[in-house]
């Protein structure tokens, strides 16, 4: 008698180890066996169970564990990710808004698609597990809520205000507070005490990371953000065009100047690829950003190809991550939220303790 059953797996828990032990660790230069990155690892019946510590989240890693792991003859993987992402102890010390992490997304001029970057890379890091926010510091044009699909406006309570939620993300902007149409017309002072309002009267909880988009330029918004709290590093966004390139260098030289960490500078925008013919055009100019990053010796994070499903989804508040995820663009920006996440990791469990005073939580929230 024959049985035309499902084979039946004979994979062993020193199978599962050998798969293992071919994966690199994230951080540490060993692979997940040696670093003894694996706990509770359980093999039976062709199934594997295992809990995996990571000090940055990593969709790319728990893909790559259930791959091999199948190709050794896993029949069902489970990998269950403690995330402990390392706060930055200066902002920990320095302010009172529970937030372990503040990255300033920023670029030399309008147009790079910086708030699409930023708007990406928030719901790519909530999406691997990490408590996130999002604070539109671009108070003349404030696209994130059209971009994250939220209206309406948040609640005030107990003299705070709630952000309102897009994609799991937790968004305060000025395009919440005003009327659509309405233009912002403010002078130095009042952006200085906005920006300063919505890092201490918004209730913005727990948060592994605060993404906070700057608008373009080297103006009142970015200096007061750099004195308003440490800083734990900035992304500076820009295009292959020669004259993107150029403001860049302003930028860079902005955050040198208030010691904010540059973590690195994402190319936008990079290549278009025929989905016809599957021709690679350089809509742009081409190695902008790479000659950039080498200049200042700064890490290029990532060539973001240019997708009409980038800008249709900002527009329908559906970020390429979200609408198009197997997209060559949104893999990009995954893969970028990645290596972002682990640079931070690593910055923060390296650094010296360093303390300022405390930012006051006073401020009262303008109406």
């Amino acid at each position: 008698m024959f049985s035309f059953g499902k084979k039946k797996s004979t994979l062993t828990q020193a199978d599962a180890l050998k798969a293992l032990a071919k994966i690199p660790h994230p951080s540490s230069g060993k692979d997940l066996v040696s670093a003894n990155a694996i706990k509770d690892l359980r093999v039976a019946n062709g199934s594997v169970a295992l809990t995996l510590p990571l000090t940055a989240p990593s969709a790319s890693l728990k893909q790559t564990i259930e791959r091999d792991l199948k190709a050794m003859g896993a029949q069902h993987v489970s990998v269950n990710v403690e995330l402990s992402i390392p706060a930055d102890q200066r902002l920990m010390a320095t302010t009172a808004i529970g937030v372990k992490n503040a990255i300033a997304i920023a670029s030399g001029k309008g147009g790079v698609g910086k708030s699409t970057v930023a708007a990406n890379l928030a719901v790519a890091l909530a999406q691997m597990g990490a408590a996130v926010g999002l604070l539109d510091g671009d108070l003349y044009g404030p696209n994130i809520p059209m971009m994250l699909g939220i209206t309406g406006q948040p609640i005030a309570m107990g003299g705070k205000m709630i952000p309102l939620s897009g994609h799991g993300v937790r968004v305060m902007s000025m395009g919440m507070l005003v009327e659509a149409g309405t233009p912002v017309i403010w002078r130095g002072p009042m952006l200085s005490q906005a920006i300063q309002q919505f890092l201490t009267d918004v209730l913005w909880g727990t948060l592994d990371y605060l993404i906070i988009d700057l608008p373009p330029g080297t103006g009142d918004v970015q200096l007061s953000l750099s004195q308003a709290m440490p800083l734990t590093g900035s992304l500076i966004v820009t295009t292959p065009q020669a004259v993107a390139l150029a403001d860049v260098i302003k930028g860079i030289a902005m955050f040198q100047q208030v010691e904010v960490s540059i973590l690195g500078i994402v190319e936008n925008m990079s290549y278009y690829v025929c989905p016809d013919c599957g021709r690679k055009e350089e809509l742009f100019g081409s190695g902008g950003g790479a000659k950039m990053a080498q200049q200042f010796k700064l890490p290029l994070l990532g060539q973001v190809p240019f997708d009409a499903r980038v800008r249709s989804g900002g527009d329908e508040g559906q970020p390429v991550v979200v609408r198009a995820p197997a997209s060559p663009a949104a893999q990009v920006l995954m893969q970028i939220a990645e290596t972002l996440a682990l640079k931070i990791s690593t910055q923060n469990l390296s650094a010296p303790k360093k303390h300022r005073p405390i930012l006051s939580p006073e401020l009262k929230f303008m109406g």
